[in-house]
């Protein structure tokens, strides 16, 4: 069985680990905060609501092996700083392998996202777990696209995921 999650790496800041559900509360202030959901259409409006349906689907992946999302947390602080990870997805009709990754807002801005996504792409290709890697980007969410053009990552295609318009960026395994 191939194992997607990075349970027990690191980068030089994060740890990675499975979620809990204890993380629950420490994850809730993500839907509290309007920015962090602002480009993507169709997730509940209530905040409990939303991290609760978010909660099902990373351990739903958990218990199918479609990837999953690892609970990054700071080596110092031992906070909870956000998730990333590698997610089996079905795009247009195609089976790939994304990086995922979002970032708690107290700690936007402070590198997290690239230093962790990086390590998932390190993880997916020194395992040889894809060809490409994707990210699957809102079309208005800069900040996320940043961070996949630094990652290595070229715009691949222009879709609609989830009834949402996004920019399908990839990396190949030669390239990255």
């Amino acid at each position: 069985m191939v194992n997607y999650l990075l349970v027990n790496q690191e980068t030089e800041r994060l740890r990675f680990r499975k979620f809990t559900p204890k993380d629950f509360g420490l994850w809730l202030p993500f839907y509290d905060n309007s920015l962090s959901t602002k480009y993507w259409e169709g997730l509940p409006n209530d905040p409990k609501t939303a991290c609760q349906e978010q909660f099902d689907r990373i351990f739903e992946r958990y218990r199918k092996n479609l990837g999953g999302m690892n609970a990054l947390i700071h080596k110092e602080t031992k906070d909870l700083v956000g998730m990333c990870g590698l997610l089996v997805q079905t795009v247009d009709g195609t089976e790939e392998l994304e990086i995922g990754y979002s970032i708690l807002p107290k700690y936007w801005r402070n590198g997290y996202a690239f230093e962790a996504a990086r390590k998932c792409k390190e993880h997916a290709f020194s395992n040889n777990l894809a060809d490409s890697l994707i990210s699957i980007i809102h079309i208005d969410n800069l900040p996320s696209q940043k961070v996949a053009l630094k990652n290595g990552m070229k715009l691949s295609k222009t879709t609609f995921y989830k009834n949402n318009p996004v920019h399908i960026f990839r990396v190949f395994q030669k390239e990255g």
